[in-house]
């Protein structure tokens, strides 16, 4: 048969086939960029579904609340933030690119957690104290809902992976 044949894939400088390949999920996984508002939905999401399953599960409606609220929020809030980041300076960055996948999550997930922290205090016991914001439960819940997001542990993680 004459006719047009596909080229043939290489990667460093050696024919990929279906028979030499080694993991043909890996080849769909790398053509699926990294997309920030899909980063962001799904760090939304995710806490939105789980808290608000316990919370319903346990009868408790300000878990409920909560995750639907501070809780995904702030998870979504993290992704957005250290996503952008990424985008814009992480190739810049060469730890970001040296380091193994884990370093740079733990890494990031660290550094999110402490900032988070920072402005759960700010919120729920300065504020309160120096201003005329009124001390809730909801701000206290901050001290909480920060930290425990795991959103840059995730977004980090699969940023890394597109970008070796």
């Amino acid at each position: 048969m004459s006719g047009h044949t596909p080229p043939i894939r290489r990667e460093n400088k050696r024919e990929i086939t279906d028979s030499n390949r080694l993991d043909p999920v890996a080849d769909r996984r790398a053509a699926r960029s990294f997309t920030l508002w899909r980063e962001v939905l799904v760090a939304y999401l995710a806490p939105a579904l789980m808290a608000g399953a316990g919370g319903v599960a346990s009868g408790q409606s300000g878990l409920t609340m909560a995750a639907f609220t501070s809780i995904s929020g702030t998870s979504a809030v993290v992704a957005l933030l250290i996503g952008s980041w990424l985008q814009r300076r992480g190739r810049s960055r060469p730890w970001t690119t040296a380091l193994p996948r884990v370093m740079v999550a733990a890494i990031l997930a660290v550094g999110a957690a402490a900032i988070a922290g920072l402005v759960g205090w700010f919120a729920s016991r300065w504020l309160p104290a120096h201003t005329s914001v009124v001390d809730t439960a909801r701000l206290a819940r901050l001290q909480l809902d920060l930290p425990i997001s795991v959103a840059a542990v995730i977004v980090s993680w699969r940023w890394r992976r597109q970008n070796p």
